[in-house]
């Protein structure tokens, strides 16, 4: 299998993490594994049909799809046909690039997006990148991003900041921001507070390289304790640490 990230252009930044490609390989047939990271994404099938959400959904060929926010893993079959192109976007930046539903209708889905928003097949596979820069440069719309300020304060803290005290930063109460959250991520703010912390600690345990204990880890990314952790590890990834 091979996997490769593109930045976007300038323009695009604020708004997209990465373009990537996924092709199988010869020796490919096999279930492949992605944890939640709090964004929502895009995918065109340009290949075989493409088995995903844990085997319950079959993206066919030439189709784009709009993937939603996770709050647990997901599955993929991946084969030596395989041939996805995605976009991974920023939280809270997909209403800047569509008018579409509350992203809390789409979370943990996978769904056909209709052909009026849909990527050109036959451009696309010319020169992948170059038609995603200017796709998205040309569907850019308000570049306002009200939740901006709020992701920056949970992404310092790792996720460990209570959802009263980023209500009280941001001057706004945690009703209000529960329902921007819904609305723009999909998820509310103390799970995608958790995904945050959850993807801080999966850094810390890969950084240390079993040098360090799990209870010490969990304390410094604030879990109660190393089964604590353990819980929330599994509950996102499907694995136990030693596994991962």
């Amino acid at each position: 299998m091979k996997h490769k990230d593109i930045k976007p252009c300038p323009e695009l930044v604020p708004f997209i993490h990465s373009f990537w490609e996924l092709k199988g390989g010869d020796n490919d047939g096999q279930w492949e594994r992605n944890f939640p990271d709090g964004c929502p994404g895009l995918v065109i099938n340009l290949g075989d049909n493409c088995i995903t959400d844990n085997g319950s959904l079959t993206m066919e060929h030439r189709k784009t799809y709009v993937v939603g926010a996770m709050t647990s893993f997901k599955d993929s079959f991946i084969n030596a046909d395989t041939h996805l192109l995605g976009v991974c976007i920023k939280p809270a930046a997909f209403s800047n690039l569509y008018s579409y539903a509350p992203q809390v209708e789409i979370i943990n889905s996978t769904i056909e997006f209709e052909n009026t928003n849909a990527f050109d097949f036959e451009k696309i596979i010319k020169d992948p990148f170059i038609y995603l820069n200017r796709f998205f440069i040309d569907r850019i719309g308000n570049k306002n991003k009200p939740l901006q300020p709020v992701i920056e304060d949970i992404h310092r803290a790792n996720g460990q900041l209570s959802i009263q005290e980023i209500a009280r930063r941001n001057h706004t109460t945690v009703r209000q921001l529960e329902r921007n959250f819904r609305i723009h991520i999909g998820l509310t703010p103390k799970e995608y507070s958790n995904i945050v912390r959850f993807q801080h600690a999966l850094s810390v345990i890969k950084g240390s390289a079993g040098e360090r204990s799990l209870s010490d880890i969990a304390f410094d990314c604030g879990f109660y304790d190393h089964s604590h952790l353990t819980s929330e590890i599994k509950k996102n990834t499907g694995l136990v640490p030693s596994q991962l």
